[in-house]
């Protein structure tokens, strides 16, 4: 059992997946600050700084009861009011972090992709000039050759 476990834990497919969750946690860091120092700011100053998250809808707010069934009191004496509320402020500032999110990957992915197509267009007209290089022309013939070569072909045609 240990010794399949091992073999489990070695094979190079555990290991990628290994590597991949560890750089996805880190790249999940990145993409967080940038939604949230970089484009949170600047979306604020179109919205008016309006917090989404705190926007709500009251269904029902009554007074807190003790055991007893007497009103509690918060410290200044007021009664303490309990709320059942639908969050949908939290709802639409999630949808916008999740579009911040998506957007910052696809431009992410979109530099990525541009660079590693930059770079195979590199490899690949290295690879044509060294090839280049490595395969010489062949050597044009002489002008005696072209001479010698335009004779004999005379001698086939008066044989022939």
């Amino acid at each position: 059992m240990l010794k399949k476990f091992r073999d489990f834990i070695a094979r190079g497919n555990v290991m990628d997946m290994a590597v991949g969750v560890i750089v996805g946690g880190a790249f999940k860091e990145i993409v967080n600050s940038l939604v949230a120092d970089i484009f949170t700011p600047v979306i604020s100053l179109f919205t008016g700084g309006v917090d989404f998250s705190t926007l709500h809808w009251v269904i029902r707010a009554t007074e807190k009861l003790d055991e007893a069934g007497n009103v509690v009191l918060d410290e200044a004496g007021n009664a303490v009011i309990e709320t059942l509320t639908v969050n949908y402020g939290a709802f639409i500032q999630n949808i916008f972090d999740f579009l911040l999110v998506a957007i910052c990957v696809f431009i992410f992915v979109e530099v990525a992709q541009t660079l590693r197509t930059r770079a195979e267009a590199l490899d690949k007209k290295k690879a044509e000039e060294e090839a280049a290089v490595a395969e010489p022309e062949p050597e044009k013939p002489s002008n005696e050759e072209l001479l010698l070569t335009e004779i004999r072909d005379l001698l086939k045609e008066k044989n022939s």
